[in-house]
């Protein structure tokens, strides 16, 4: 795994947005909060407990757009993604 601090390639904007893991379609979301984010990653905040995949669909309702992501870290709650794609919302999301 990464050191946040050192393999940084872009400053990440300081943001709060309530955000929804999406698993597989038909399966339980968790939700998170984006708390800083970038045209390439983000970092989000997730209960401890949940078990969130190696890689997943990540929807922002505030934007109206979903990415295709992969974990690169993680530590506690906090975990750093990179987005791989993005997407339009999921027809399931109305927000």
């Amino acid at each position: 795994m990464l050191s946040m601090e050192e393999h940084r390639l872009a400053h990440r904007q300081r943001v709060l947005k309530r955000a929804c893991i999406i698993k597989v379609a038909g399966q339980n979301e968790i939700s998170c909060t984006i708390r800083n984010q970038h045209e390439d990653g983000a970092e989000l905040r997730v209960g401890v407990d949940d078990l969130v995949p190696a890689s997943f669909l990540l929807y922002i309702p505030a934007d109206g757009l979903a990415y295709r992501t992969e974990i690169r870290w993680r530590k506690g709650e906090r975990i750093g993604v990179s987005f791989l794609a993005k997407e339009s919302r999921p027809k399931q999301h109305y927000d």
